[in-house]
């Protein structure tokens, strides 16, 4: 194992969102080791926004991402048609409401 690799070993690993200059939505372009979100930050807009193409950094240190399990689908993913309290169908709506 190299230095590098050693040193890389040691550092958390930060998953990198980058925001694009005309979009909304924050999208994930990757990851990279660093010892705090300070210097994930810095080194995300040094790898990953060159071009002047971000507008807005996220780095999420990838040991606090909780994530659901492919073998979860179903029972996580399942249409909720069997909870009809889920379905809004049976409420009256005052007309003061409005469209909804």
């Amino acid at each position: 194992m190299s230095e590098s690799d050693l040193s890389k070993a040691e550092l958390p690993l930060w998953e990198i969102f980058v925001r694009g200059q005309h979009g909304l939505n924050h999208r994930h372009v990757g990851s990279l080791h660093a010892a705090d979100a300070e210097m994930a930050i810095n080194n995300a807009r040094d790898v990953y926004t060159r071009r002047n193409e971000g507008v807005s950094i996220w780095a999420v240190e990838s040991s606090r991402i909780a994530a659901s399990s492919p073998s979860d689908k179903e029972p996580l993913f399942d249409p909720a048609n069997s909870k009809v309290y889920r379905h809004p169908s049976f409420f009256d709506i005052p007309d003061e409401a409005g469209s909804m």
